[in-house]
């Protein structure tokens, strides 16, 4: 009885926002990828908001249901008592539809997840985008366990916001990606690039982490676009991945006529990393903690560790939790996390089962058997953590949401 009165709010809210989007027509700018989505929605979104009426879909909100959410209000949260929550989104609706309002955003920065076949075309049939954005995909995406015809089939989903613009739209795609080349080849709408690579359309050229004496503030981004060089000041990040982030929100800006030093200042006043996305927080006894427990894919940690291993001065310590949604390619996928270690890690402590195997790895691979340790649930390891860890270190702690390395965070998050 609940799945089915939740098909028929989905229709309901699903047409409300169809409605809402033909009567007020603004631009759409659609998001997609298996990492980066969220920051690169909130540097968009920062690097806008100086210069036009705009709003982004909240947290997490980027299903059916959350999507639509976007269109009608700036909900945050679905609110207790549900049933006079959903109440109130159908009568905003309404009244938007029948009593137009001078202040509806011009853009709309949405947020679209595909954790399976068909998600997709189903946003799209709420909101077609005017501008789309590839975040990042992958060697082994993640979410790839719900794809019947695996990786294939996650790039076949996620490429459809680019393959479904018609000639006349502009894509966005991630220039250091592997499965970018054969996209711009499926679509017929104007592809420009961002990235480290060379032969991007905006390129990244520096990424510098920010130091006062040895605490990390944050980063400093340097980015090209023909002849123009932009800095962007980060406060709070750490991850090179916000460097993707900001250099396609650079190219947003343009597409809409914002000068991109302009874009870039308010990027710098405005951008935010999104909790659980790389953020650097105090630590107990003196430390710095890199939360990225939101999530993890094997492309995410991957660049985590990259930029882990740009830190030479300080005792290096990762909480690496699983992986998951990866299905078949899971011990693969952990397995060669466990080679990215060396040179990235001082102390590796992994949790859950699948996490072992990047421990196992990193012995084999050199590490000392003493400076990693395995458990198999978090309560186990941030009692550990709390005696190893001591003044400057840095610490990541990475790992998918339903590992809950949120436990070993509140622990170790100076209060």
């Amino acid at each position: 009885m609940k799945q089915i009165a939740l098909r028929i709010l989905q229709t309901i809210i699903r047409f409300l926002a169809r409605m809402v989007v033909a009567r007020y027509k603004p631009t759409i700018v659609a998001i997609t990828g298996s990492a980066g989505k969220t920051s690169t929605k909130e540097a968009i979104y920062a690097a806008l908001s100086r210069f036009k009426r705009v709003r982004k879909s909240a947290k997490n909100f980027n299903n059916e249901l959350g999507v639509s959410l976007a269109i009608i209000g700036e909900w945050e949260r679905i609110s207790s008592p549900v049933v006079f929550f959903w109440f109130r989104v159908i009568g905003s609706a309404i009244s938007q539809i029948l009593f137009p309002s001078s202040t509806y955003p011009e853009v709309l920065v949405l947020e679209y997840g595909a954790d399976r076949a068909g998600d997709i075309d189903r946003l799209m049939d709420i909101a077609r985008p005017d501008i789309a954005v590839i975040s990042a995909i992958g060697i082994i995406p993640v979410h790839v366990e719900f794809y019947a015809a695996g990786v294939e089939g996650v790039v076949r989903e996620k490429s459809k916001l680019a393959t479904k613009l018609p000639a006349g739209k502009c894509v966005f795609l991630n220039a250091d990606d592997i499965h970018t080349p054969e996209i711009m080849k499926r679509t017929r709408a104007r592809v420009e690039t961002f990235g480290f690579s060379e032969n991007a359309t905006m390129r990244v050229f520096q990424f510098n982490h920010i130091y006062d004496k040895s605490t990390i503030r944050g980063a400093l981004c340097k980015v090209q676009k023909e002849g123009s060089i932009v800095p962007v000041t980060l406060p709070a990040v750490f991850s090179v991945s916000h460097g993707y982030a900001v250099t396609v929100a650079l190219l947003v800006a343009a597409e809409f006529g914002i000068n991109i030093v302009s874009a870039g200042e308010a990027l710098s006043d405005a951008y935010e990393a999104a909790e659980g996305r790389s953020r650097i927080i105090p630590g107990i006894k003196h430390t710095q903690v890199i939360d990225e427990t939101y999530n993890s894919s094997p492309l995410a940690l991957e660049t985590a560790l990259k930029t882990l291993s740009l830190i030479t001065s300080r005792r290096r310590i990762a909480v690496l939790g699983d992986m998951l949604e990866l299905g078949d390619y899971s011990l693969k996928a952990h397995e060669k996390a466990g080679k990215q270690i060396l040179g990235a890690v001082d102390i590796l402590i992994t949790v859950g089962p699948r996490a072992r195997f990047i421990g196992n790895n990193a012995k084999k691979d050199g590490m000392k058997e003493d400076m990693v340790y395995i458990f198999e649930t978090a309560h186990e390891a941030k009692k550990v953590l709390q005696d190893i860890m001591k003044e400057g270190d840095i610490i990541l702690v990475k790992g998918s949401r339903a590992i809950g390395l949120d436990i070993v965070l509140e622990e170790i998050v100076e209060r």
